[in-house]
């Protein structure tokens, strides 16, 4: 992007949104700030930001509204909740409000620079995969975020764990459970179960042979 980045943060706690604010002026970006979700409405209305982050816990409107508001404003601009809340139950009525990942608090400024960084990169390239546009649609799964994560998996015969993948795409360990769940149940990616001595099995994840996935996609909506 040739302007400096705009990022809109919607946080009604004054601590975090003047730390989020030295991070974001440090890295050269514009820091429209706002305490609720009505502020921060107006400020995305005045001013189109690249990017908006978004606390849950707000005060009358909580986040999973504000980012359904903002939708009805932008429906490509990336939304990143921005939570203590790590429950996937919680990141699941996000992305179907339609957050596009998660920033977890405490703020820990590389990795939220860099998740930032992941976005607007992806805003920047955005193209529609001819193939994965097929599939049958879903809430809180968007193509951009799809396509990165099945690339990491190309030429892979190996399973990966959630962390892994997450670790390796960039995404928060909320949004990439939830796409690869979505890739399961559309038969695109299988799960292996490896089982230890002790606790629950551990999930892996890898994309389904070519000839299988392509099958599926040339026939994805069909009855």
């Amino acid at each position: 992007m040739n302007n400096p980045i705009k990022i809109l943060s919607i946080d009604d706690e004054p601590d975090i949104r003047y730390a989020l604010k030295a991070i974001f002026d440090f890295e050269g970006w514009v820091a429209l700030m706002a305490p609720d979700v009505p502020a921060g409405l107006t400020l995305f209305q005045q001013h189109q930001p690249d990017l908006v982050l978004i606390d849950y816990h707000l005060p009358n409107i909580n986040g999973i509204e504000g980012v359904r508001r903002l939708r009805n404003l932008s429906s490509t601009v990336p939304i990143l909740v921005f939570t203590i809340d790590e429950s996937q139950e919680v990141a699941n009525r996000f992305l179907e409000a339609g957050a596009t990942d998660f920033a977890l608090k405490p703020i820990k400024a590389p990795d939220l620079i860099s998740r930032i960084h992941l976005h607007i990169r992806l805003l920047e390239s955005e193209k529609k995969p001819d193939t994965l546009e097929e599939l049958p649609p879903a809430k809180g799964i968007g193509l951009p975020t799809l396509q990165r994560i099945m690339e990491f998996f190309q030429g892979k015969k190996t399973f990966f764990t959630v962390n892994q993948v997450a670790d390796s795409t960039g995404f928060a360990y909320q949004t990439t459970y939830r796409y690869l769940q979505y890739m399961v149940s559309v038969d695109l990616a299988e799960i292996c179960n490896t089982y230890g001595k002790i606790g629950r099995p551990k999930q892996g994840y890898r994309l389904k042979s070519k000839a299988r996935r392509e099958n599926y996609l040339r026939h994805a909506g069909e009855c």
